[in-house]
């Protein structure tokens, strides 16, 4: 799949459960090497599901690409002179991009914006608006691009460089709601109205304060990752689109909102863009991520991005509930006890045992780990 390869590196394939989306149940793939990252997404669907689960949608998957054109005498005539031969440009793609017009895709519009004053100069960035269909469409809308450049720069008079896809892709956003009813929400020294109130007041901050809102956004993007991840799809190009959303107006912002109802009742929304597909790419080469896709069984690319929104609303829920309860450390720091019995070289079996022992003693280091099995090893 990559070049220069001299081995592979495995990484913890898992389930989570108890997903509930547009009244269809989900098990959810995920790869990740993050403990309690599956455990909290699955326990935050279980809350969602006794209210009936998550409401998630998608946009049509169009994606953008971008021509960015220099050395333009005038930028109006150059804009005035393309966005007049558009219907033949769009008909230039259309005519070579193959099956994906024949299954309902294929170039859909053709925008311009003027960047003047640069300090390379004025210059114009053609958007073209592509439908995917069911693929991420780098690659599709890649070569569309540089099919009708020769076009684009005979008809401006301009000179094409760049020649790309952006991963901004805000024409393709994702989203995703639920309710969890306060009095599932109670903890022992807390009402669940109180819960309520704290996890309201956890996400606001994020709203307000980019510092909070980057470990925030992280915590969503946990359980997006993992399941685009596991699909064989671009994480990294489903980061940087989430992020730059993000800062959309100004200032990095969180992803998510929470609210309250009339009877106190937690509500929170997602929406961020979301370019995956179900076919080509690894998706196709990889054996791992087509297991993936079949155990997710999603219908379309728009399917898979509103289940992939529905898990970050949940994983973004565990996240701040803990915070505002618990501590993030309670549950995390026993799976990290975990980890470092393993990395101490303890037996499987007695892992549990070793676990416990660091946690009632408030040690949970690598070198105490290594201690207990030392110990057990002279004892043994």
């Amino acid at each position: 799949m990559i070049e220069n390869v001299i081995g592979r590196y495995s990484l913890p394939f898992a389930l989570a459960t108890n997903f509930r989306i547009n009244e269809r149940d989900y098990l959810i793939p995920m790869v990740i090497e993050e403990p309690s990252v599956v455990a909290a997404c699955s326990y935050a669907a279980k809350l969602f599901r006794k209210t009936g689960g998550f409401s998630a949608s998608s946009d049509e998957p169009v994606m953008i690409g971008q021509i960015q054109l220099l050395d333009l005498r005038d930028l109006a005539k150059a804009t005035e002179a393309i966005l007049s031969h558009r219907a033949d440009i769009l008909a230039e793609i259309n005519a070579g991009a193959g099956s994906i017009v024949e299954r309902g895709g294929g170039a859909r519009d053709l925008k311009i914006r003027k960047f003047e004053g640069s300090r390379i100069g004025n210059m114009l960035v053609i958007h073209l608006h592509f439908d995917t269909r069911d693929a991420m469409g780098a690659n599709a809308i890649n070569s569309a691009l540089e099919g009708i450049t020769p076009s684009i720069e005979r008809i401006s008079g301009g000179r094409a460089n760049l020649r790309i896809l952006s991963n901004l892709s805000d024409r393709r956003l994702a989203w995703a709601s639920g309710m969890i009813e306060a009095e599932t929400l109670v903890t022992e020294g807390a009402p669940g109205v109180k819960v309520v109130d704290a996890i309201i007041e956890a996400a606001v901050l994020a709203e307000i304060d980019p510092y909070r809102a980057a470990t925030h956004n992280k915590g969503i993007m946990n359980g997006i990752d993992a399941m685009i991840m596991a699909t064989g799809n671009d994480w990294r190009a489903v980061e940087a689109g989430a992020h730059a959303y993000a800062s959309r107006d100004g200032q990095y912002t969180s992803l998510t909102r929470w609210w309250k109802d009339e009877d106190g009742n937690l509500h929170g929304r997602i929406e961020l863009p979301l370019a995956a597909g179900i076919v080509g790419g690894a998706t196709r080469a990889h054996r791992g991520a087509q297991a993936a896709v079949r155990i997710l069984s999603p219908r379309s690319a728009r399917e898979l991005a509103s289940v992939a929104a529905a898990v970050g609303l949940a994983q973004n829920f565990a996240a701040i509930r803990a915070l505002a309860t618990d501590g993030i450390q309670r549950g995390h720091m026993r799976m990290h006890a975990r980890q470092l019995a393993l990395a101490a070289g303890a037996a499987a079996e007695d892992v549990p045992g070793i676990v416990q022992r660091m946690i009632d003693a408030g040690s949970i280091r690598l070198a105490y780990a290594k201690e207990i099995v030392k110990e057990r090893k002279q004892g043994s």
